[in-house]
């Protein structure tokens, strides 16, 4: 009969070998050691549309989890919304219009943020109306009824975009509406013309059943992003390698979405089924000539000067005073640069 000493001695010797056998396993292994996940939310920059399909992507072909992260991607609303999420905590990432959070970072609305990488390297905000307003040029557009998103950077940018394109902005009605109701508006003539993303053409030509105009903001105001992907200050002081890694991922994410819109399209409506299948590979399919920067800079680029030319547009046309500097609204450190 063995002794319960003896037995207990057995057992505390086994336990101490299995101990040693995994820590060996771990460093004689894969060299890998475990790590606990991180656990984030982002925030898309508006819905669950085909511009914003890209977080999703990431997160289904595993690119997130691939350098440890857990993503909750929750439905944006806007700027303010999104970046009051960020403040709140409710989030640690999020993706917006870019120029729009410049112009309220420039007014002191929102300071603590700064954009990672770009997500469109033009602005997609645009003039949009059907063919048989007659309003095919940006002067036509004194006189008429313009509805946008009450506060949208649409609004926002349209008296800088009236000065460059050489009409008086105050000739124009602005009527603010949900973003939502904007191409029922449009299609039951109850309007001109909308402050809307040129990416919805399909969607106001499908509702309206007749020929769009699309009038890009872009033709005049050359030097501004679209959306950007942001954090906050704090996020970056904290923890600069989970930054890093969550936007590796996510740009990712973006460039699969692009080289495979029929494929992103589909995770999306997985996420969104009420969302169809060929209404997001053709925004996607719209979108993708924005995405990749020039001159075969890598996806997510944002060069300093644009920035720079961004907030003198902002300040020249009176949407902000001097003051903010580019290291204020974008943390070049992390922005891909090869």
């Amino acid at each position: 009969m063995i002794k319960p000493s003896r037995v207990l001695a057995a057992a505390l010797l086994a336990a101490a070998m299995a101990v040693s056998s995994g820590c060996g396993g771990d460093s004689a292994g894969d060299g890998k050691e475990s790590k606990e996940v991180d656990k984030v939310t982002y925030v898309t920059a508006f819905g669950a549309v085909g511009r914003d399909s890209f977080a999703w992507v990431a997160k289904e072909k595993g690119y997130f989890a691939e350098v440890g992260i857990e993503v909750d991607v929750k439905e944006g609303a806007g700027n303010v919304p999104n970046l009051t999420a960020l403040k709140s905590n409710q989030a640690q990432f999020a993706s917006l219009d870019f120029t729009g959070a410049v112009i309220q970072a420039g007014k002191g609305e929102f300071t603590e943020w700064r954009a990672v990488a770009a997500v469109h390297q033009q602005t997609l905000v645009a003039v949009m109306t059907t063919k048989d307003t007659t309003i095919s040029t940006p002067k036509d557009l004194e006189g008429k009824t313009m509805a946008t998103a009450a506060g949208s950077v649409t609004e926002l940018l349209f008296p800088a975009y009236a000065k460059l394109a050489g009409f008086d902005d105050k000739k124009v009605k602005i009527q603010g509406a949900q973003a939502t109701a904007l191409n029922g508006l449009m299609a039951a003539r109850k309007v001109d013309a909308l402050g809307t993303f040129l990416l919805s053409r399909t969607a106001l030509a499908s509702a309206s059943k007749k020929e769009v105009v699309v009038l890009p903001y872009s033709d005049f105001l050359r030097d501004l992003f679209g959306n950007a992907i942001i954090a906050t200050p704090a996020m970056i002081e904290k923890d600069p390698d989970l930054v890093r890694r969550f936007t590796g991922a996510l740009l990712k994410g973006l460039q699969y979405t692009v080289d495979h819109p029929e494929e992103a399209a589909a995770i999306l409506n997985k996420v969104k089924p009420t969302y169809a299948v060929a209404s997001g590979v053709g925004e996607i399919k719209a979108m993708s000539p924005y995405v990749a920067p020039a001159g075969g800079a890598p996806i997510g680029f944002m060069d300093e000067q644009r920035v720079a030319k961004t907030i003198e547009i902002m300040q020249s046309s009176g949407l902000i005073p001097t003051g903010l500097t580019p290291q204020k609204v974008v943390d070049f450190s992390f922005v891909p640069k090869s």
